[in-house]
């Protein structure tokens, strides 16, 4: 089942690429006592993730920020190394948390599995965007197939 509106975050343990290199992650104490965006792409360096999805973010990161948002995190399942090299490649410093969801287990916990094996990619994540306050979902919105509106950063903040 997806994830919905005042379900909490799982609480698990997940991959963080940062430029040192993979850092674990507890989900738990990640979203604990703040407000978090949090979204999700099919995958580091594809187009629409690389060109628009994540841009967007980097964008509205004072907009966001502005309205509440402590934290902006993008996930992926991808591993921590990949994670890394996109942000360094997309030039991100401390505006977006980046987040490795390797074996797709946290993106399965939260019901927004994409399975993409038919086209070369296994299991992926949906495209979605939520907001969690405290560790409990208080927006969540994931794209249509092929989409790329409800999850941008533009409509988060209308959202907040």
């Amino acid at each position: 089942m997806t994830i919905k509106v005042g379900d909490s975050i799982p609480a698990m343990k997940v991959m963080q690429g940062t430029p040192d290199g993979p850092k674990e992650l507890d989900t738990a104490e990640f979203f604990k006592g703040r407000t978090v965006v949090l979204f999700g792409v099919p995958g580091a360096f594809t187009p629409t993730c690389s060109a628009k999805h994540l841009p967007s973010f980097v964008e509205q990161a004072a907009a966001l920020k502005a309205k509440g948002v402590h934290t902006i995190a993008c996930m992926a399942v991808n591993d921590a190394f990949v994670m890394g090299a996109w942000a360094k490649d997309q030039g991100i410093t401390d505006q977006v948390t980046m987040i490795a969801d390797g074996s797709a287990a946290f993106t399965k916990v939260m019901g927004l599995e994409f399975d993409l094996t038919a086209r070369g990619l296994g299991m992926r994540c949906q495209r979605f965007a939520l907001v969690a306050k405290d560790g409990k979902v208080t927006h969540v919105a994931v794209e249509a197939p092929g989409a790329f509106e409800v999850s941008k950063a533009e409509a988060v903040l209308a959202a907040l």
